[in-house]
């Protein structure tokens, strides 16, 4: 049976039939292997996500992986039958900053697959094929649905641009931590510290490549060149501030409530810290992620905890938002 989720409403989902929609010109259909749940499907469906990031009803779903049946007008046909991931970004392609390759900056405002835009929890998923990014014939599906996780970290180790035996330190141990460690490895770090508040991430960030782990609330070296924070927490980018030598470089992907206390411009000025901030991933980083997947510097897989069919989306959500340390990645499978 073709099925999907819809979010009615904060608060209120269904399991309704999929009709495919048939690829117009420039655009794709894709059978959808596997979707991921992030915390911002939870925000959408809690109706916390900012106004103007989100359009009712919607069928949410924006890290995923399938494979092309079918292409419109325009697209190459050579993508039919082909393994797949896609970026999430609707740009307008012609805005300064899409030229600039800059696509999670585009212009013509906000549009996104899975929160603007149908998403990939339901059978099969039609995008602009522009978007896709194509991957090797023996590509394992159920690991390449988080490349997109992957993808927004990739940005943040493009942006730290960090050199072999610099030390560097990645402030979080969910996912975007998880991934930020293995982009960190292969640059032939010095050293490569995870900081979190979960003591049952430490042997996963250690077979990773991490050479230490610690607390939050224990006491943290200093003197690091590079930090990548992934929490989403005023108080992670905090910590990242503070693991830094001066001159040091840090770049925050995790988003903090609205109005949370920040960090000290007069402290960023007297060390001249550089700080660098990442929202999505643009083309260069999916291009990137893909090329790192397929030589096999990834390990998505070790993530994922549960797999679950498109009717179990309650019982998803409440996994990802349940603080269970026994809950990595959720998946559903339509």
């Amino acid at each position: 049976m073709n099925c999907e989720v819809v979010i009615e409403a904060p608060g209120e989902h269904r399991l309704a039939e999929h009709t495919p929609r048939q690829p117009a010109a420039g655009e794709a259909l894709v059978r959808v292997h596997a979707v991921g749940i992030c915390g911002s499907d939870r925000e959408v469906y809690q109706g916390n996500r900012p106004e103007g990031y989100v359009r009712y009803p919607l069928t949410p779903g924006h890290e995923w992986s399938g494979t092309v049946e079918a292409v419109g007008a325009d697209a190459p046909s050579t993508l039919v039958g082909r393994k797949v991931v896609g970026e999430g970004f609707r740009n307008c392609q012609v805005c300064d900053r899409c030229h600039a390759g800059e696509t999670t900056l585009c212009s013509a405002g906000y549009e996104e697959t899975g929160f603007t835009h149908p998403g990939a929890m339901a059978t099969t998923l039609t995008l602009p094929a522009r978007l896709l990014h194509v991957l090797s014939d023996n590509a394992d599906l159920t690991a390449a649905a988080l490349l997109e996780p992957a993808a927004c970290v990739a940005a943040a180790a493009l942006k730290a641009n960090t050199l072999p035996g610099e030390r560097v330190a990645v402030v979080g141990t969910g996912t975007l931590g998880m991934f930020a460690v293995q982009f960190l490895k292969a640059s032939s770090p010095a050293e490569l510290l995870v900081v979190g508040t979960r003591p049952d991430r430490a042997d996963l960030s250690k077979a990773f490549g991490a050479t230490d782990f610690r607390l939050k609330d224990q006491e943290l070296p200093g003197g690091f060149d590079v930090v990548i924070e992934t929490a989403g927490s005023a108080s992670a980018a905090r910590t990242g501030a503070s693991l830094l030598r001066r001159g040091g470089r840090l770049i925050l992907t995790g988003i903090p409530a609205p109005g949370a206390d920040g960090l000290d411009p007069t402290d960023l000025v007297v060390r001249q810290l550089e700080v660098q901030t990442v929202f999505g991933a643009p083309p260069g980083a999916w291009a990137h992620t893909v090329r790192v997947f397929g030589a096999g510097l990834l390990d998505p897989l070790s993530l994922v905890t549960h797999e679950l069919p498109l009717d179990g989306f309650a019982e998803a959500i409440d996994l990802v938002g349940s603080g269970d340390p026994m809950v990595g990645k959720v998946l559903l499978r339509p």
